[in-house]
């Protein structure tokens, strides 16, 4: 993801790859919360030794992968523990031959843009249920029918 969105090459090509990660985990979040479905980020550091753990963060699970261990191969494993009947499994990566691995082993893939454009769409539905949602409560509840009886009975009132 890191090197084919956008925003997050940016940050790569400046060497601010701990932002870089830092801004994907947020983007995952949110995108996330709004489709109800939890994430996993893997992060391959097969050359970095010592680095090997799992946290959670802004609710994504974190994973860098053990030293010679690729987050492919982690990856791989992950989908044939996980993947069952019950529990659906979505993969992605612009790695096309990981994708064949892990479609091969019964979970959805999908490209690294794929992901991109659903999250772009996910912010595009959400960002319009909240202004719906402030139009609404800009108006009010009261029905325009509700208003005028209430104006009535307040002309009653002041009368």
């Amino acid at each position: 993801m890191i090197g084919a969105w956008p925003e997050l090459v940016k940050l790569k090509n400046q060497d601010l790859i701990e932002e870089a990660r830092d801004q994907l985990l947020q983007t995952l979040s949110d995108f996330q919360s709004y489709e109800g479905k939890e994430v996993w980020c893997v992060f391959d550091a097969q050359f970095v030794p010592g680095i090997t753990k799992e946290y959670s963060k802004y609710r994504v699970k974190v994973i860098f992968t053990a030293q010679g261990e690729t987050a492919d191969t982690y990856i791989e494993g992950v989908v044939k523990k996980l993947h069952n009947v019950i529990t659906d499994v979505a993969v992605a990566t612009s790695d096309l031959a990981e994708q064949q691995v892990v479609f091969a082993r019964g979970a959805a893939r999908l490209s690294a843009n794929d992901l991109y454009q659903d999250i772009k769409r996910s912010k595009k539905a959400l960002d319009s249920e909240s202004k719906a949602y402030r139009n609404q409560r800009q108006r009010g509840t009261w029905s325009e029918e509700q208003m005028a009886i209430l104006k009535d009975i307040y002309k009653d009132m002041l009368e």
